[in-house]
Parts: C-alpha cells; structure tokens; sequence
C-alpha cells in the first residue's frame, strides 16, 4: 500500500512537473526523425497520409523548414526532398517556444538571472533542476506542472503516441474507488477517479479538473 502521509499522498505539483520534464526529454528529439516523413528511422509509428492539398502547400513547408532553423536552430535534413508534416512542425514550435518562455519566468520569479540559449532538452533540465525552488512558490509550482504537462501531451499526441497503462489491485486511499492505474513509461501509480478528493485544503485536486493523485512505484508494496 502506499505511504499514507499527507507530505506523500498529497503530491507537490512539482513531483508531476517532475514526470511531464521526463516525458518531454524522451519525446521531444522524436519530433526531429517526425518532421520528415521520407527519412527511414528507427521507429514503430507509421507516417500519417500526405495532406490531400500537397502541391499547394510544398513551398509553405519548405518555409517553415528555414523558419524553424532560423528561428531555434533546428535543421529538417531532406526537407528538400520529402515534405515536411506541418503538425509536427508547428508542435516543435509550440514546445520550443513554450520552454523558453516556462524557463525565463521560472528564473525570473525566483530572481535569477537569465541563462544562456541552449537546446530544448538543456533548458528542461535546467527547470528540473530548479524544481525544489520552484516547490516554494504554490502559484510557480502550479504553472509549471500545468505548462509541462500541456507540452508532453500535445509533443505525445504528435507523436501518435498511446501511453500504456496497467490496472493496479486495491483502492485509492483517498477516494477508496478501484480506480488505481500504473504508468510504467513514467514509473508511476495514479488515481484516474475524476472526483478523487484528499483532506489537504492545498492539495491540487481541489481546483484542478486535469490534476491526479500520484505515488512512485517504489511507495507500493508489490
């Protein structure tokens, strides 16, 4: 069963945080090998049907190709010779844009000074890194686990992406539903029950739809 104490049952929106940073690290370079479909890669998603409009929109594609290389850096090989999918692209600048932007209000609120420009993956492990400061700050922490999970779910759902899940035995120990599922991808054992109430008046089930009760396998007794 899992540590029933409020400081582990009533989960920091920081340890969620914690685990939409991981998803992200995994994912995120997946969209590079995504974003041309033409390239052979090492990967177990079938490319999506060519859009129907495709002579049309080859020279728009090709421009947002430079876009994102000038724009952060990132090159589209062969982009020249297969069409690039819009959806990935727009999902790359979506989560690239919104990193940059997580990572300098996190430095900012905390008072820190602005970090150098660095890659994607580097500046989400710089936010991770911060996370026990970020913990202080209830309104700080709240929106960056909302922002990282919004980010992992859009980069997953690009990714076609179907997350496995895993029926645990027992009950929530808040909500007593046999509503517990594990995550093995993020290691993780949640309560799915959307009316899952705690008694901790901080707790994040009180005010967010989206928020699930979480405990690390290594809490549970198998």
């Amino acid at each position: 069963m899992p540590d029933r104490s409020p400081a582990s049952a009533a989960a920091d929106p920081t340890t969620h945080a914690a685990l939409w940073i991981g998803m992200l690290l995994q994912q995120f370079p997946e969209l590079t090998v995504e974003l041309a479909p033409g390239r052979t890669a090492p990967t177990r998603r079938a490319p999506g049907p060519p859009p129907p409009d495709l002579a049309d929109r080859l020279r728009e594609e090709r421009a947002e190709a430079l876009l994102l290389e000038q724009r952060h850096g990132l090159a589209a090989p062969g982009h020249s010779a297969a069409p690039l999918r819009l959806h990935i692209s727009d999902t790359i600048r979506d989560i690239t844009d919104g990193v940059v932007e997580l990572e300098e209000a996190v430095r900012e609120r905390l008072g820190l000074p602005r970090a150098r420009r660095v890659s994607v993956p580097e500046r989400l492990r710089r936010i991770a890194g911060l996370l026990d400061e970020v913990a202080a700050d209830a309104v700080l922490a709240a929106h960056v686990r909302d922002e990282t999970r919004r980010m992992a779910r859009r980069c997953a759902r690009a990714l076609g992406d179907t997350e496995t899940v895993v029926r645990v035995s027992g009950r929530c120990s808040w909500c007593d539903s046999v509503s517990l599922r594990a995550f093995p991808d993020r290691g993780a054992v949640l309560c799915v029950n959307p009316a899952c109430r705690c008694p901790e008046p901080d707790c994040g089930c009180h005010d967010d739809p989206a928020y699930r009760h979480t405990w690390d396998e290594g809490e549970w007794d198998r």
